[in-house]
């Protein structure tokens, strides 16, 4: 299955929520929280986005905890 990147921060339940989704799908993601890592920060401000979580599969970026983009982007591919 996909492996997945979450940039998340400390305190932000919609991180939590797909943390939480990602988990109970059975995906391996790795968590890049960008208060603790300026790195990781300049990661996601490189990409245009300003607020986590942010996910990468592959290349899908998906913001916020939006299930229907998430189980799109974990989908085999077709074809």
């Amino acid at each position: 299955m996909a492996n997945a990147i979450v940039y998340t921060s400390s305190n932000c339940p919609h991180c939590k929520q797909v943390k939480g989704y990602l988990t109970e799908q059975g995906v391996e993601f790795e968590e890049r929280n960008i208060e603790t890592n300026d790195e990781f920060a300049q990661q996601v401000w490189d990409m245009g986005v300003r607020a986590v979580p942010l996910t990468v599969i592959g290349e899908h970026r998906i913001l916020g905890m939006n299930k229907l983009q998430l189980n799109k982007a974990l989908a085999p591919a077709e074809g």
